[in-house]
């Protein structure tokens, strides 16, 4: 189900996706900055891993160091539970990386 804009807010303010932003109210998004380029290939391959068990897949683009990910859900037409639920994993990936 399709989140409201305050449900969005709300979801954003938890600790566990502090650092991700909205853009436009239909994607939250965060850009990961890693010290090797390699660094971000091993988080990038998480990422796919996490997608893979959740059937949900973020956009990613990789620049170099800096990785960045966006999530919707095109099923809903805007933000889910899960698109909060796959970025709380992602952020976990990010700091055992």
């Amino acid at each position: 189900m399709k989140l409201t804009t305050a449900e969005i807010e709300e979801r954003l303010a938890e600790k566990a996706v502090a650092a991700w932003k909205t853009d436009d109210q239909k994607w939250i998004v965060r850009k990961y900055r890693f010290s090797e380029f390699m660094q971000g290939i091993a988080f990038v391959n998480e990422v796919a891993r996490l997608a893979e068990a959740n059937n949900h897949h973020p956009m990613i683009a990789i620049d170099y160091k800096m990785v960045t990910l966006r999530l919707t859900s095109w099923h809903a037409g805007g933000l889910t539970d899960l698109d909060f639920s796959l970025a709380a994993q992602f952020e976990a990936a990010y700091s055992s990386v």
